[in-house]
């Protein structure tokens, strides 16, 4: 199987506010920024907003990576929102709901990261998993958090990428020195 060249980039926004347009997305937007500034092969990046809860985050989770959608399959979803402990915050959840593999080191790192700049990082359950060949990341939505919890992980993206079969990603080592082992 050839490599991808073009990665395939979703960023979905869970926001009951923003959905309905009560509410600026600024997660969408950072994450997008964040992606731009940091990653120099070539990609395509998709953006979504949804409303909270775990049918509607599953049902696009499950679309974006398996690439029923209209657009071709992601190769990585980083989703902002819902990780919080509030009702209706389900992300997590939904997430488990169509994950195949569970890679909680990611989650643990963003955690230890964020609470260098604020205590309350510990309320987040962020997280990271595998469908197929697509890794999914849950992000917060601030983008000065965002920006942490990318620059505490994403080093380890494009080596997963590669152990999932999905596109090829370089970084600008300057930013991101990504990692891969030697042959």
């Amino acid at each position: 199987m050839t490599q991808k060249t073009t990665a395939h980039i979703a960023i979905v926004t869970v926001s009951d506010r923003a959905s309905r347009g009560e509410y600026e997305d600024k997660g969408g937007p950072g994450a997008e920024d964040w992606l731009r500034a940091t990653i120099t092969s070539p990609m395509e990046i998709t953006r979504r907003i949804i409303p909270d809860g775990r049918q509607s985050v599953a049902e696009t989770l499950r679309a974006l990576a398996d690439g029923t959608d209209g657009l071709p399959r992601a190769d990585l979803i980083l989703i902002t929102g819902g990780t919080g402990p509030a009702p209706r915050d389900e992300t997590p959840e939904a997430m488990a709901d169509v994950m195949e593999k569970e890679l909680p080191g990611f989650g643990e790192e963003m955690r230890r990261a964020s609470l260098t700049e604020v205590p309350t990082a510990i309320l987040s359950r962020q997280s990271a998993g595998i469908r197929g060949s697509t890794l999914m990341i849950t992000i917060p939505g601030k983008p000065s958090a965002i920006a942490t919890c990318l620059n505490a992980v994403f080093a380890a993206v494009p080596y997963c990428l590669d152990l999932i079969g999905a596109a090829w990603v370089e970084t600008d080592p300057a930013k991101i020195k990504a990692f891969r082992p030697k042959n």
